[in-house]
């Protein structure tokens, strides 16, 4: 038995995908079958050629219908702007290829509910990908929280602060087009509400939903734009339609919580973070510092209480028997566990023997959902707004 892979897109996320399905069968001891890494598709035909070749896949395609027609390919990333997802997951997963999908599911919620459908009855395996998950920091302090070592969780803060969007010199791209609630939200939001809601339980209720917009026009580009690099511009501008920053607070299963994204946040190229505050101690985690958490237990007398640093290492998630026994772990690895995860589950591994599951469409829509509420929340004056009842039991 082979599997053949292919990945629909060439930018930034693409390439992660691309390279994690090259070391997923790597991690762990060998169960996955021979992988046959078939192609890259990209709109760019030299985008799609360089990302071919840099990652060791055979060919590069200019349409998506070609990999879905290719009977050589059974699993498939899809790695595209959220507007084209749609109509490329139904074509693949009516073709009979196994998917995953980046987040946010879709840029609208009428269409991530349809692609919701189409998941539940398809044939094959078709998830999302909600990388953060993967986090071996993350991971630590859900541990922390499911084992009481924290107590009752009390509150709970969750920010993601990025800078690829400082500079008013910046290209136009799609990432700038689109409803209160498809920018920093949607890109950035996503992760921060995924993973809060890891730590904390479902979202109940939603209140002080604020966007804002700090840079309102960019000047179109003269190239094709990959990813967050920055390209040669013109002297025309276009209108920014969406939020450059995102706050809100929440009421969680366990506790409250607040949430805050930007992506004008100069000096934090990649500032994830997640902070824990219960009545038996306090622990938070950074991507910027990601080898490493923060934890205190309230153990100590009041002279010498404090935070402690907890490398890292064989004795946390995602570490035994799959990333070599020294400490430290980046973001892009977390890619390389999802791959596995995914590959696990196509070659039908049994769960109790796998990586934990992907994220499922319902829990894509889900997540949606609550953004949706944020942008509903913000155009309220920051009015509450209370979350439905998830459809399907989460991965988590």
């Amino acid at each position: 038995m082979t599997i053949g892979i292919a990945v629909i897109g060439a930018g930034m996320a693409g390439r992660a995908h691309a390279a994690a399905y090259r070391i997923a069968p790597r991690l762990n001891r060998c169960t996955l079958p021979d992988l046959r890494f078939v192609s890259i598709g990209d709109i760019s035909p030299e985008l799609g050629s360089l990302a071919a070749d840099r990652f060791g896949y055979e060919r590069s395609d200019t349409s998506w219908q070609a990999i879905a027609e290719n009977p050589d390919i059974n699993v498939v990333s899809v790695a595209v702007a959220n507007s084209l997802h749609r109509e490329i997951v139904e074509g693949l997963v009516a073709a009979g290829k196994h998917v995953l999908c980046e987040k946010p599911l879709s840029d609208t919620l009428e269409d991530a509910r349809a692609m919701a459908d189409v998941a539940r009855n398809a044939s094959t395996v078709v998830c999302i990908g909600f990388t953060f998950r993967r986090a071996a920091g993350a991971a630590a302090l859900r541990g922390l929280v499911n084992s009481g070592a924290l107590g009752r969780i009390l509150h709970a803060n969750g920010r993601y602060w990025c800078d690829y969007a400082r500079d008013p010199m910046g290209p136009m791209s799609w990432r700038y087009k689109g409803a209160p609630g498809s920018g920093a939200l949607a890109d950035i939001g996503s992760h921060a509400a995924y993973l809060m809601e890891f730590l904390c339980g479902d979202v109940l209720e939603v209140s002080g939903g604020r966007f804002a917009t700090a840079i309102t026009g960019r000047p179109v580009p003269l190239g094709a734009v990959v990813g967050h690099e920055q390209v040669e511009v013109s002297d025309t501008y276009e209108a920014v339609e969406n939020e450059d920053y995102a706050g809100f607070s929440a009421r969680f299963e366990r506790c409250v919580g607040v949430v805050q994204v930007s992506r004008v946040a100069a000096g934090h190229p990649n500032g994830l973070a997640l902070e824990l505050f219960g009545d038996k101690g306090e622990a938070q985690w950074e991507q910027k510092r990601p080898g490493e958490f923060q934890l205190m237990l309230n153990e100590s007398s009041a002279g010498t209480q404090g935070y402690r640093r907890v490398i890292i290492g064989p004795d946390h998630p995602y570490f035994a028997g799959g990333l070599p026994d020294a400490p430290g772990v980046r973001q892009k690895e977390g890619f390389v566990f999802q791959a596995r995860a995914f590959l696990e589950e196509v070659v039908g591994i049994d769960e109790a023997d796998s990586l934990p599951r992907n994220a499922s469409f319902d829990e894509g829509v889900h997540n949606m959902e609550i953004l949706a509420a944020v942008a509903e929340s913000a155009a309220n004056g920051g009015a509450a707004v209370t979350m439905a009842p998830q459809r399907a039991e989460v991965t988590r």
